[in-house]
């Protein structure tokens, strides 16, 4: 594989960046491409103790969990399990539009209550992430949780470079996974029966459209699917009845109302003008 020349000195500024830190670091590993390849990199370079740390929730599809088992047992990864106690914020519950900021603030609490006070906590935040509105940033600030990234100046599409260049192959091109509970529009209260519901029409339509970027919406007055705009499903409707049956199926035997079918929207569910929580 040939490298470009500004990969091969990002991976450089990257791994300089973790071997500089010599405390033991505790990498939150949510089984997306950027954690994954964060700690593939930190694992190969640094002395120090490189421990994974993933949350098993109801929010956290199953397919990530697996992910970080598989990889830490082939790249012989110490992981630890734990769950982040976002379900015991009623912050986080009410989903606010600062949702993530709870999220996160219970994660890296749940972390240092397994490996104790003064412990070191990394993230895959890249500097993409700092031009969003993400509340979970404000609670990595205030704990002083570590972006290696960010201090190499990587970016999202970077890391997908890193990750071809460290040998994870087509997780490379691993489409952005964000927790299940962005699918629930905000103001809607989360709870594991939505969740669990999405997760399984997401699943479901993907095993039949063969598509990664898809999202399950719960919405004031019922239940949205949303599917990639070059989906076959909007140029074939002997296709796109099937996925409205599969749906609408799904929808009635859970008593959902479903609403309809329409392109994938990064972030429709988030209503940045809403108050509520604030």
């Amino acid at each position: 594989m040939v490298v470009s020349n500004q990969i091969a000195e990002k991976l450089n500024s990257l791994q300089e960046v973790l071997k500089a830190e010599q405390k033991p670091v505790y990498i939150a590993l949510s089984g997306g491409i950027d954690s994954l390849t964060l700690m593939t990199i930190a694992a190969k370079v640094r002395t120090a103790p490189t421990i994974a740390m993933h949350a098993v929730s109801a929010a956290v599809p199953i397919e990530a969990t697996q992910r970080c088992r598989e990889l830490a047992g082939k790249y012989h990864w110490t992981l630890k399990e734990l769950n982040a106690g976002e379900f015991n914020s009623e912050q986080y519950i009410q989903n606010p539009v600062n949702r993530c900021y709870y999220c996160k603030s219970s994660l890296f609490e749940s972390i240092v209550a397994e490996v104790g006070l003064g412990c070191l906590i990394a993230t895959g935040t890249n500097t993409d992430d700092l031009g969003d509105y993400r509340p979970g940033l404000k609670a990595a600030r205030e704990r002083d949780v570590w972006q290696p990234y960010v201090e190499a100046g990587i970016s999202k599409n970077m890391i997908r470079e890193l990750a071809l260049e460290s040998g994870l192959g087509a997780l490379a091109q691993l489409p952005a996974q964000p927790c299940l509970s962005s699918r629930i529009e905000t103001g809607i209260s989360i709870n594991v029966i939505d969740l669990r519901f999405v997760h399984q029409v997401e699943t479901e339509l993907s095993r039949y459209l063969g598509a990664d970027d898809i999202r399950c919406r719960i919405v004031n007055d019922g239940v949205v699917a949303q599917l990639p705009a070059d989906s076959q499903a909007f140029g074939d409707h002997k296709v796109y009845d099937t996925v409205v049956e599969l749906v609408g199926n799904l929808c009635a035997d859970n008593n959902r109302k479903f609403l309809r079918v329409e392109p994938y929207r990064m972030g429709s569910a988030f209503l940045r003008n809403a108050e509520v929580g604030l």
